[in-house]
């Protein structure tokens, strides 16, 4: 009965908070002129409001506050702190574009106050390359290289409409399932808080027109800093060494595998802005969500592409760790996939292009003229824009 009110009680005061904040958000956005304008780099035709990291924010703590009556989260107040400093320098960038030196600082000053206060790290690599604990230094340097990769690797993600919102739900349902198994009640509220949160997004920013918001670098940077809190917990709490040896869990394949698309696409695109000679932080339209959405694929059609290939990623690990497979093993199972899905696919696209440019642009005609039929999604955003 516990775990069923643990999950219904965060789920629905998150989700019903958003729903109810989110249309004054939208008022008040466009009324000052937040907004996210088009041009050469994103995809979106007409000016969307970016104030949805606020919404976020103030429905994953209500959620979780409200909890606190079943189950002690006093150990998320660290937590909160650093999800609130990320929210409000991402929300200041979408109104003021502040540089980006500016939130690397703060990033970094971010993921120091979880390392040094809340007590969370990469400090155990549990049996990979034939390595346990890490020296104190090194463990560090690695988690803030970690929790900085992983907040820009999930607000470069979100440039397709629900590819944020279907990622974030598919992450936070995985640890969430974890999280209960292993009876860590607060960072499960946490979990099923984010996804009851981000659901209202993905319906506005799916099937919405009038009522679209996106949830800009507030948003985007304040799930970074929770999923980096889950892949910390999972991978610091002796708790979850014990139950990988017990199912054979390679710790670290696994916290690749959930993140497996938005770290290697990162990757991918800035070293191939580094190999032309130009900024790694220069955006451009090279991202895995660009091809799809090149190829004529509707954006919410990438948006469960694109999750549904990560969770793919995610059930070949599984399958690695039920056959067996050493740490390392699995570890390299994960990054052969992630290449192969990411790398691969945006280079074997490129290459059709290359060699069959008529073909190509033929499919992409024909993609684009011959969509499923509208009146779904019209039924959809008449509801959406309603509420």
């Amino acid at each position: 009965m516990k775990n069923i009110l643990l999950t219904l009680l965060p789920f629905c005061v998150s989700f019903i908070a958003v729903a109810l904040i989110h249309p004054y958000l939208v008022r008040f956005a466009k009324a000052k002129n937040i907004v996210d304008n088009p041009n050469t780099r994103k995809l979106q035709v007409r000016p969307v409001p970016v104030l949805g990291g606020i919404a976020i924010l103030f429905g994953i703590m209500l959620g979780t506050v409200c909890s606190c009556a079943l189950t002690d989260c006093s150990s998320l107040f660290v937590i909160f702190g650093c999800m609130l400093t990320m929210t409000y320098v991402g929300a200041l960038d979408d109104v003021l574009d502040i540089s980006p030196k500016v939130r690397l600082v703060m990033q970094i000053f971010t993921a120091l106050i979880l390392i040094h206060i809340a007590g969370l790290s990469l400090n155990n690599f549990h049996g990979l390359w034939g390595i346990y604990a890490l020296p104190e230094t090194a463990s560090t340097l690695l988690t803030v290289v970690a929790v900085v990769g992983i907040i820009n690797a999930l607000n470069l993600i979100d440039g397709a409409d629900g590819l944020f919102s279907i990622f974030c739900i598919c992450v936070c349902s995985i640890f969430a399932s974890i999280f209960l198994q292993a009876g860590d009640y607060p960072l499960y509220v946490l979990a099923v808080a984010s996804i009851g949160a981000v659901i209202p997004f993905l319906l506005h920013n799916a099937f919405g027109i009038e009522s679209k918001m996106f949830v800009g670098d507030g948003g985007s940077l304040l799930m970074g800093v929770v999923l980096s809190v889950f892949v910390m917990e999972v991978i610091s709490n002796p708790a979850y060494a014990v139950v990988a040896q017990e199912h054979n869990f390679g710790l670290v394949a696994f916290a690749f595998a959930v993140l497996a698309i938005p770290v290697f696409d990162t990757l991918r695109v800035m070293i191939a802005r580094i190999v032309k000679g130009g900024s790694p932080l220069v955006g451009d339209k090279t991202h895995l969500h660009h091809m799809f959405i090149g190829l004529g694929i509707s954006h919410i059609g990438t948006a469960v592409l694109i999750s549904t290939l990560n969770l793919l990623i995610v059930y070949v690990w599984w399958l690695c760790s039920q056959a067996g497979l050493s740490a390392d093993a699995q570890f390299y199972v994960v990054v052969a996939m992630a290449l192969l899905v990411d790398c691969g696919t945006y280079y074997f696209v490129a290459l059709l292009d290359k060699v069959m440019p008529e073909r190509m642009a033929k499919l992409r005609y024909w993609k684009s003229h011959h969509r499923p039929s509208r009146s779904f999604f019209d039924f959809m955003r008449k509801i959406v824009d309603a509420l």
